[in-house]
């Protein structure tokens, strides 16, 4: 077999393999993921936990896909194993201890495909007893004893507590079940120690029960300080003191030891020997003089307190101004006074009293007590008290001396009208608070106190009758002085709504023409000024405004024409209200000389008409005798038996333009007749001719009496006879009429 073939061979099998791999590739599907916690979920320390996760996981082969079991406990990952089987995973918790308490769950993954179980809590319950080692029962004040606390079996996170006979000494912090430190005893004799511990997890901290109780036995150092104060009897302000701070049972030469003097957070000295520190006393306002003398030695510190009490020699002036209130420019009293001094060192004539700022005060001849004018603006002052060298400040007196009312306003916020309530307003400048009084006619109405600045004000009031009203103002900021601002009396006209409205037209609405003038007149009851408005109806611009003093206005549309024809209206306001009148409907009617001019035109009108009907009339009268008249009979010779075809076409009615067609020949009705051997054939063809409309024999008549005799006519005498018999024939023949347009044209 040759290399070719050798490899076409294994690329086949490659190919084989390959689709055999990805056909067997296994399909599967996870059900349901569980966790069960055996033997219980509520257990006590020591307790071995298993924790059961089961699975159920339908696969299209029977040996299953690999599986990836994950334990975790309050979300956190706990362990991790992958399995091939489809048996239970178990995960051991040995001992179990109150660390372990917590929610499990269990997620298993198969190729990125998860599922997590519902979560399970697990309760362990007990914690061991601590247990407390010392390293010495019998130590030396200010000597350091080392303790070790153990929490057996336990684990987690600690916090252990170190107690002295129930008073706590130190706390320490750790992952680790031990924990130890140090601490010193501070004082002689027996001391028990304990210990405790707590647990922290993710949701709570438990503790323990106390530890064991070591016993130990302190030897109390016999060194002791000493404090003295001098005088010992009664201090007043200003004594002077010496203070003495040692220590005494002092037996070590190898040792030494400091000593501190305090008075109350101040440290006066320090030294290594006995401390002496003088000063005068300076009492303090309701407490007593505090002196602390510490010794120090081997980390242990002794010491021993004494307080004094310090009588004041005089109290802490105070400064008082009369009046209270005081206004710019006026004179006050200012007083320094110290109310307490003691009478066993001192006299109140030994008290000096000083006023600051102190230029150019008058004197008042009395200790302390000053005459001081007031300024225009804020101001402060202090005083001083001194005896025996010593010197105290009293607090700042700050003066705001007021200004008195000054500028005072009255205004009115809204129009007066008759029964309806108003606003008045009262403002001035001036220290505050100030009273405002109302006052209506001289008679007061109220009173309001203003306690804030730029504030107005504020009265109300109804005047029930009309005419001119007076109201005044007076404020007053002084609870000591009389004086009083007054406004200037604000003079009001009360406005009286409108009512009763007419609205008058002259002329009357039915007595109004064109090229009149038409007034308006709109009348109402009330005060003025009123401002009147005319409308013509369906639309909202006036057709004139008038502002007016008086309750009447007229308006005027001169000359009036037809368009002016419709309803108009009035309406009036005054501020107090608005008022409308009715409707008022104007018709215009024609003007006269117009009436008369159509009458007029009308009467010539049908005088024409009626003259031109008569002579319409005359003339067909006479031009249907002139056709009567125009119609002639010439002499002819036709044979007696010979029939006689007339045609005859007028133009009118009255025949004014008669010709006469003879067997479609243009000659006179009465001219010669064709020889006699024109055949019956051919005058019975000419005789059906379609475009004769109708035939007439004309007789002659006789002369019309009212128009008197008439020339006779030239054509010659008339054979009525032979025509009347002809005629007689001619109507026998009824021809069939089509148009007026084969009629024949007339003789000449």
């Amino acid at each position: 077999m040759g290399l070719p073939q050798r490899f076409i061979l294994v690329l086949l099998s490659i190919y084989l393999y390959s689709a055999s791999v990805v056909n067997t590739q296994q399909e599967f599907k996870i059900q349901s993921v569980k966790l069960i916690i055996e033997p219980r979920n509520d257990v006590t320390a020591g307790t071995n936990v298993t924790l059961r996760c089961q699975a159920t996981v339908s696969t299209s082969t029977e040996k299953g896909p690999i599986r990836e079991y994950t334990i975790l406990k309050n979300d956190k990952i706990v362990y991790t194993k992958t399995i091939g089987s489809s048996e239970d995973f178990v995960y051991q918790l040995h001992n179990a201890r109150v660390f372990s308490t917590g929610l499990y769950q269990c997620k298993l993954d198969i190729q990125g495909d998860t599922k997590l179980s519902k979560a399970q809590r697990l309760n362990v319950q007990g914690l061991s007893q601590p247990v407390l080692h010392l390293e010495m029962n019998v130590v030396n004040e200010g000597e350091e004893v080392q303790a070790t606390c153990i929490a057996p079996g336990e684990i987690g996170s600690f916090i252990f507590f170190f107690f002295d006979n129930d008073e706590q000494m130190s706390r320490v912090e750790g992952l680790s079940n031990q924990a130890k430190t140090t601490f010193r005893l501070s004082s002689g004799g027996i001391h028990k120690i304990h210990c405790s511990y707590k647990i922290r997890t993710a949701e709570d901290t438990f503790p323990s029960t106390k530890s064991n109780n070591v016993t130990v036995s302190v030897k109390e150092l016999s060194i002791t300080p000493v404090l003295k104060i001098s005088p010992d009897s009664t201090i007043y302000e200003g004594d002077h003191l010496n203070i003495s701070c040692s220590a005494q049972n002092f037996h070590s030469s190898s040792e030494g030891y400091k000593l501190f003097l305090s008075q109350g957070t101040k440290l006066l000295r320090t030294g290594n020997s006995t401390i002496n520190h003088n000063m005068v006393a300076v009492p303090k306002v309701s407490e007593a003089l505090t002196f602390d003398c510490r010794v120090e030695m081997r980390n242990v510190e002794k010491y021993t307190k004494k307080a004094i009490s310090v009588v004041e020699l005089f109290s802490v002036p105070s400064l008082t101004m009369f009046p209270t209130e005081i206004f710019q420019g006026e004179i006050m009293t200012l007083t320094c006074n110290s109310e307490r001094f003691a009478s066993q060192r001192i006299n109140r004539e030994d008290l000096e009293y000083t006023l600051y700022p102190s230029k150019n005060l008058p004197s008042s001849g009395k200790p302390g007590v000053f005459n001081v004018k007031a300024l225009q603006n804020d101001f402060n002052y202090t005083c001083s008290a001194e005896a025996k060298g010593i010197k105290k400040d009293s607090k700042t007196l700050m003066i705001r001396p007021k200004v008195h009312v000054s500028a005072l306003k009255i205004s009115i916020e809204d129009k007066v009208i008759l029964k309806k309530s108003i606003t008045i307003l009262c403002q001035s400048n001036g220290s505050l608070p100030i009273n405002y009084t109302l006052f209506k006619d001289n008679v007061q109405v109220g009173t309001k106190v203003i306690r804030e600045r730029n504030r107005q004000a504020v009265f109300m009031d109804v005047i029930n009758k009309p005419g001119e009203i007076q109201y005044r103002c007076e404020a007053k900021n002084s609870l000591h002085s009389n004086k009083t601002g007054s406004s200037q009396h604000l003079s009001v006209n009360v406005i009286v709504p409108l009512s009763l409205m007419t609205l008058t037209v002259i002329p009357t609405p039915l007595a109004i023409s064109e090229g009149e003038d038409l007034r308006f007149i709109c009348s109402v009851n009330g005060t003025g000024p009123v401002t009147f408005k005319w409308y013509r109806t369906g639309s909202a611009v006036p057709l004139q405004t008038n502002t007016t003093t008086e309750t009447y206005s007229s308006f005027v549309i001169k000359p009036v024409s037809k368009n002016d024809s419709d309803k108009y209206y009035c309406e009036a306001s005054n501020g107090a209200n608005k008022v409308r009148s009715e409707n008022v409907d104007v018709q215009v009617l024609m003007a006269l000389w117009k009436k008369m001019l159509i009458i007029v035109a009308c009467l010539l009108l049908l005088s024409v008409l009626l003259l031109v009907a008569s002579m319409l009339y005359i003339k067909s009268k006479r031009d249907r005798r002139e056709a009567a008249a125009e119609l002639s009979v010439k002499p002819s010779s036709p044979k007696s038996d010979d029939p006689l075809t007339v045609n005859l076409t007028h133009d009118t009615d009255v025949y004014n333009a008669a010709t006469v067609k003879v067997d479609r020949a243009e000659v006179s009705v009465w001219s010669k007749r064709k020889p006699e051997t024109e055949s019956d054939d051919e005058i019975s063809k000419m005789s059906n001719e379609p475009n004769v409309e109708y035939t007439e024999v004309v007789h002659a008549r006789s002369t019309d009496p009212d128009r008197g005799a008439a020339d006779p006519p030239d054509y010659g005498s008339v054979e009525y006879a032979e025509l009347n018999r002809e005629q007689f024939e001619i109507s026998q023949y009824h021809p069939q009429v089509h148009s007026y347009q084969d009629l024949p044209e007339p003789v000449d």
